[in-house]
């Protein structure tokens, strides 16, 4: 188990500040270890956006996806609540509904 393991509240947290963001619905958290990935689109096939991983007690990492679903780091690292307004205020388009606007670009059978 990681040093600075998150928790299923850092994960309900993270999603009720995105979701106070308008257009910021279709995303999800889910919790593995230190990370909390934030992803969209069918469970089968998850779409990822970005991620913070926990790196002390207070402090977080952000790293964003690629479109292929590679992370990239962004040099940030600061407490969670400010890497969640600094991904949606500068790294918004990371965050785009990419399932419900573009549904053939999906994994999903029924594109």
């Amino acid at each position: 188990m990681p040093k600075y393991a998150a928790d299923q509240d850092h994960a309900d947290a993270t999603l009720e500040q995105l979701h106070a963001y308008q257009g910021l619905g279709h995303l999800r958290v889910r919790k593995h270890g230190a990370t909390l990935v934030i992803e969209s689109g069918p469970a089968e096939a998850p779409v990822k956006h970005a991620r913070l991983t926990r790196d002390a007690v207070s402090l977080w990492i952000l790293d964003i996806a690629d479109h292929r679903g590679r992370w990239g780091p962004t040099g940030l690292r600061t407490t969670r609540n400010e890497l969640i307004g600094v991904l949606v205020e500068a790294f918004g388009w990371v965050l785009t509904d990419i399932a419900g606007e573009n549904p053939e670009r999906t994994s999903d059978p029924k594109y």
